[in-house]
């Protein structure tokens, strides 16, 4: 597997990423009008994993799958699960844009974790491109003062697990095959929503069986190039490549919801582009011990 450490790689992949993720947002949207949140995420895991079956066979089947970190990939994707299901489920109860702007405190809590745990390097330009960010999220969103809604707490739940969830993974990935990494949080998803989504089963329409397969090639394949990405790169500098999620979902609202475009988004989508601009340039080479 090509470990071999390169920013452009990174972006490459991380655009992919964005792509992806940007269909889910507004899929996720779309099917939870019709189906509970827990029949959504099984059905995201079991089509995804129907998808990636090629991928697997192609990659020397069942057999290759095998792990020797089966409790790292069971606490990752168990924490991940819980966090999606958070996500899909603020979606519901406060705006989209809230949803993703509460979410991208998510750097941040990678960026500790990852310089904590896994010997990554807080550099000024990474701290920097993370500052820039969230400045940028808050100039586009502009957070309305006052009494908490429940669903900003739990979408800032959701951000501090995937935050968990993507340092454990950058660190599967120094031992784990993207693909194999993958396989198993899907297999375990599946298994952490069988029941309660059996509990609540109601049968989709046609046009939200669509959704739902959006949700679930694009929740599968965004993740594998997410994990692509970190074997060219640092946490600390792909995860600030995120923000750009931002302002191109405000413009993915413009076009498809006649959302407004403002001079505020515009100048968020400034501070966040340049902070990933200037991460891209200016950080240090990544580490050998960072891919290997």
């Amino acid at each position: 597997m090509d470990r071999t450490p390169s920013k452009p790689r990174a972006a490459l992949w991380m655009a992919g990423w964005l792509a992806l993720m940007l269909l889910v947002a507004v899929a996720g949207r779309e099917a939870l009008r019709d189906l509970n949140v827990f029949q959504v995420m099984e059905l995201r895991t079991i089509i995804g994993f129907c998808m990636l079956y090629p991928l697997v066979r192609i990659n020397g089947g069942f057999s290759a799958m095998r792990t020797s970190r089966p409790l790292q990939h069971i606490g990752r994707n168990l924490i991940h699960y819980a966090a999606q299901l958070g996500w899909f489920f603020a979606l519901t109860l406060i705006p989209l844009g809230q949803v993703v702007a509460i979410e991208f405190t998510m750097p941040i809590w990678t960026a500790i974790l990852a310089a904590s745990f896994l010997g990554e390097r807080m550099t000024v330009w990474k701290i920097l491109a993370i500052v820039l960010g969230v400045i940028g999220v808050i100039i586009i969103v502009r957070p309305a003062t006052g009494v908490v809604n429940p669903g900003q707490l739990i979408a800032l739940a959701a951000a501090v697990g995937f935050g968990i969830s993507v340092a454990m993974m950058k660190s599967l990935t120094r031992t784990e095959k993207t693909i194999s990494i993958i396989f198993w949080m899907l297999v375990i998803q599946s298994a952490a929503g069988l029941l309660p989504t059996l509990y609540v089963w109601s049968w989709p329409g046609a046009v939200t069986w669509g959704w739902i397969a959006v949700i679930g090639f694009c929740g599968t394949f965004s993740h594998y190039c997410m994990a692509r990405a970190m074997l060219h790169a640092d946490a600390t500098i792909v995860l600030p490549m995120d923000f750009l999620r931002v302002p191109l979902t405000a413009l993915l609202g413009w076009l498809v919801y006649s959302e407004r475009l403002d001079a505020f988004t515009v100048l968020g989508a400034v501070l966040i582009l340049g902070g990933n601009l200037l991460n891209l340039r200016s950080a240090d080479p990544v580490p050998a011990r960072a891919v290997t």
